[in-house]
């Protein structure tokens, strides 16, 4: 078995429902950070790369008929280049970062770009075609946007309930309480404004042409728990606690991923930035989808050979602060090793991006601060989990 590692990461700057990227096609966004990945291998023959490999979770509109091709074409890259599209919701592009490594492990590939497209502002409604010609009477029109639809009445009906009212349910399992909530989503909003400030994401950031946007359009860097506190619940109107502030927005935006072989380096002109050591997918009761990433990041950390006590970093995407602390308390962690420049609270949650966002975040996070591993996972709609470690490269890892 070879060894497979993330040599750089790029990704658009995320734009909120409606706003600045909402003009722009998801397949245009797609072909962006494929095209800039590939550019930033300054010795990589574009011809040279053994498959592109993205995320997405609609796939209802614009992004339809296989978004990674579209995006290999529309980049002007070779025409011999393959690629798929893979969907696990929330965690596409961290499943699609995984099955490149996997492909460089077994050796069916040295230069993989993985990553993920999500445009929720472009997600069409839809229809489900009439059973009988001449129906009579009104069709109704559904959101592709976010979450159940066309949904199978044979399911059972505690599965389907919204995201929002199963992390409602969730903090009642968990005891976590509305001030948790929302100082945690504080606190993403104001590491996020502060990361961008101190000019963290700004190698990791292709500009959409066209577009005025040099920053995450969903943070709010004057956030504060007190603030949060006066939002009205969203879910529900007695007795919630999940609102508009301490879940994550709908977004735009795409992300990509280099994956490689030790020898990438020589193709690429690159040097790692983290190997990917560990791999890990769970399942549990899709009402409870939240809590998927305590067991996969688990499952990973075994994978590896090390124990939470050696993790230096997380990266969690942020569906709901309260979810996410759950997380965080069964893994009985320090806080604040979690998402330390911010999370998809502030940064925002393209649905099919989010997962490569994280491993690119995880990978120069660990550099910067000089940790030797890190764990970077996500929940996932219909309740499953992902997540992968990484292991800084750096000779002064500690």
């Amino acid at each position: 078995m070879s060894t497979s590692f993330a040599y750089d990461a790029v990704r658009t700057p995320f734009g909120r429902y409606g706003g600045a990227l909402s003009g722009t096609r998801p397949d245009d966004l797609a072909a962006l950070v494929v095209g800039e990945q590939t550019r930033r291998a300054m010795d990589l023959d574009p011809s040279r790369i053994d498959e592109v490999i993205l995320g997405n979770a609609n796939g209802a509109g614009e992004d339809n008929r296989n978004v990674a091709r579209m995006a290999v074409l529309l980049a002007d890259l070779p025409v011999g280049v393959p690629a798929s599209t893979v969907n696990r919701l929330c965690g596409s592009s961290l499943d699609a970062v995984l099955l490149a490594s996997r492909a460089v492990e077994v050796g069916d590939a040295d230069v993989v770009i993985a990553g993920g497209v999500e445009s929720m502002s472009r997600a069409p409604l839809v229809m489900a075609k009439p059973e009988k010609p001449f129906q009579v009477g009104n069709m109704e029109l559904v959101s592709t946007t976010l979450g159940w639809r066309l949904g199978n009445n044979k399911m059972r009906p505690e599965w389907t309930v919204s995201l929002g009212e199963a992390t409602e349910q969730l903090r009642e399992k968990y005891g976590v309480t509305r001030e948790r909530q929302d100082e945690f989503a504080a606190r993403s909003h104001q590491l996020a404004a502060k990361a961008w400030d101190d000019g963290f994401y700004d190698d990791q950031i292709v500009g959409v042409p066209g577009v005025g946007l040099s920053r995450d359009e969903s943070i709010r860097a004057d956030s504060t728990a007190e603030k949060l506190a006066g939002l009205k619940t969203v879910f529900r109107q007695e007795g919630g606690t999940v609102t508009a502030g301490n879940a994550s927005p709908l977004n735009d935006g795409a992300s990509a991923v280099l994956v490689g072989s030790e020898r990438a380096a020589e193709l690429t002109g690159l040097q790692p930035l983290a190997r990917i050591a560990g791999r890990g997918a769970a399942a549990n009761e899709p009402q409870f989808f939240g809590f998927a990433p305590v067991e996969a990041a688990n499952r990973a950390l075994a994978k590896a050979g090390i124990s939470w006590s050696d993790v230096g970093l997380v990266e969690l995407n942020e569906a709901f602060a309260a979810q996410s602390l759950a997380c965080v308390d069964a893994w009985d962690i320090d806080p604040q090793i979690v998402n330390t420049r911010g999370g998809a609270i502030a940064i925002g949650h393209p649905l099919g991006a989010s997962g490569a966002r994280i491993v690119g975040t995880l990978a120069r996070a660990l550099r910067a601060d000089g940790k030797r591993w890190g764990v970077a996972a996500i929940c996932i709609g219909v309740g499953q989990g992902l997540a992968v470690v990484l292991e800084n490269t750096a000779a002064d890892a500690r």
